[in-house]
């Protein structure tokens, strides 16, 4: 009798898996026909809730306006905050809360970590790495890490690195798009480029990605889908879906598993090969990031691996994220890059590490371009015990809560009725000498690049590269998208956000443009 009940229970989950889809189709279907009746009405409300599908219904009519979507509920939601009820009695907080944010991610801390769910739907992907681990694990890799991120470090990042790869590789391309009247996936360059800088900074490795062939790299293309579908394993109704899938090898789990084997073998070879570049030489003449994890103790080749991938992950997607927004922006704010023009050109024709820091302007736009378009715009943490937020929000063990970025640069409580406008004024102050003053707002209510113990190592880095790029790319040329007049490109978000199918532009040179 025990055995029996054993297989029962085996099979209750494969039992869900064929019965609720054919549930949900009909009840959904039904559904959709009832609200697609008037398109053009908008009304926002908290979804509602049903026995074993919780809010499944209005999470599927979502489609890809998943993150606007939740965004809309938590701006209507009193103290900016609800709770999303998944399927089985799963359920989800989401937050928009300045108070609540500091509570998870400083006050609170230890209570809520990445967590097994968290964890486990990334480990294919991302393994040990530091963005998908907790405990000492995400301490080790943090520690090492942020030797790299020191005043000399970041001086050479700028001076050298982002200096080189502007003057050898993203200036010529720009200049001959701009002579051929060429039409560039914008998105694209500014992966590539990226991609090129942290591999230089971090792993001491130029994989010359941004170069004029703009051929894309297997590498690429599979890291792309692995982001892809290691994301989309978290909209999954039933966790047990993918994880089916990815054990009987069939359908996206196939893709994954080809798509990972891919990311890891180039990610080996840069680790072997700096093995071996550290084996023939007995002092570097640098010492990067790679370098400092391999002489730490911990040479374990697929620790190490899972290290590199977070990075790339971490420097290639985010950066070039709020550039490619940065730039559309401009290009609606025509104002607003005069502006800048005029800061770039009070400096250096090639502004040196104190130049590119003090473009105050310049900074506070890329602060509200990310504002209205962060590279992360969700945020999941997992609650190890039973907790209340500040708000009054019930929250119990295993939970996911989640801050909504994307939602609190929008809510008109922290940025005023005009939240809606792209305006780097909000960020500044004048001074007696008529000059700007950065006025930043603290890392809870404009939780960009997390806070807390968390906090990015990696947000000055981050700052000194954009302003480079920004100062590099105006000085010469105006960016001008394609996209006809008054179409909004998509935001959306696998691990991090992108532009849906890309960043069409035309380059003008900047003597000309006028």
């Amino acid at each position: 009798m025990i055995e029996i009940l054993q297989n029962l229970q085996l099979l209750a989950p494969l039992f869900l898996i064929i019965i609720f889809p054919l549930f949900f189709f009909f009840f959904s279907s039904a559904g959709l026909k009832k609200k697609e009746a008037d398109p053009t009405t908008k009304i926002v409300t908290i979804p509602k809730s049903y026995p074993l599908i919780g809010s499944y219904l209005a999470f599927k009519r979502s489609g890809n306006r998943r993150i606007q979507w939740l965004s809309d509920i938590v701006q209507i939601s009193p103290a900016a905050t609800f709770t999303l009820h998944h399927s089985i009695g799963r359920r989800q907080v989401i937050t928009g809360n300045p108070a609540n944010v500091e509570h998870i991610l400083k006050t609170h801390f230890s209570n809520y970590q990445k967590g097994y769910s968290f964890i486990s739907t990334l480990s294919d992907f991302l393994g040990s790495g530091i963005f998908n681990a907790d405990g000492n694990t995400w301490k080790f890799q943090r520690q090492i890490a942020s030797h790299e991120f020191n005043t000399k470090s970041l001086r050479k990042f700028v001076d050298h690195v982002v200096d080189a790869e502007l003057a050898d590789r993203l200036v010529p391309i720009m200049a001959s798009a701009a002579q051929q009247d060429k039409t560039l996936d914008f998105q694209d360059i500014l992966q590539r480029f990226a991609f090129d800088n942290i591999c230089k900074i971090a792993f001491g490795f130029d994989p010359e990605y941004l170069t004029p062939s703009h051929e894309r790299s297997k590498f690429a293309m599979a890291y792309e889908e692995a982001t892809e579908i290691s994301s989309k394993r978290f909209r999954e109704v039933f966790p047990l879906v993918w994880k089916v899938k990815r054990a009987l090898n069939i359908g996206s789990e196939k893709r994954l598993r080809m798509a990972v084997r891919e990311v890891h073998d180039f990610a080996k070879n840069i680790v072997r090969e700096k093995k071996r570049e550290l084996k023939e030489k007995e002092s570097l003449e640098s010492v990067d990031m790679l370098s400092r994890f391999l002489s730490s103790g911990h040479s374990d080749e697929d620790f190490v691996t899972d290290i590199v991938i977070s990075f790339i992950l971490a420097g290639k997607d985010t950066t070039s994220a709020a550039l490619t927004w940065f730039f559309w922006l401009l290009s609606k704010n025509p104002l607003v890059e005069k502006e800048i023009v005029k800061e770039i050109t009070e400096k250096s024709e090639v502004p040196v590490f104190d130049e590119v820091k003090n473009m105050v302007y310049t900074h506070a736009a890329l602060c509200e371009s990310m504002r209205l378009y962060p590279p992360v715009p969700m945020d999941t943490k997992e609650a190890a015990d039973n907790d209340v937020l500040p708000d009054g929000t019930v929250v119990k063990k295993g939970t996911l809560v989640t801050y909504h970025v994307y939602a609190m640069g929008r809510l008109e409580s922290i940025w005023g009725e005009d939240w809606a406008e792209f305006k780097p004024e909000r960020w500044l102050q004048k001074v007696e000498s008529g000059k700007w003053k950065f006025v930043g707002k603290d890392a809870f209510t404009y939780p960009v690049f997390q806070a807390g113990p968390r906090m990015c190592l990696g947000k000055e880095m981050a700052f000194m590269q954009m302003q480079s790029v920004v100062s590099g790319i105006l000085r010469r040329f105006t960016v001008v998208p394609t996209v006809a007049e008054g179409v909004e490109p998509h935001f959306f978000a696998f691990l991090t956000s992108k532009m849906e199918g890309g960043f069409p532009v035309k380059i003008i040179g900047r003597e000309t443009s006028n």
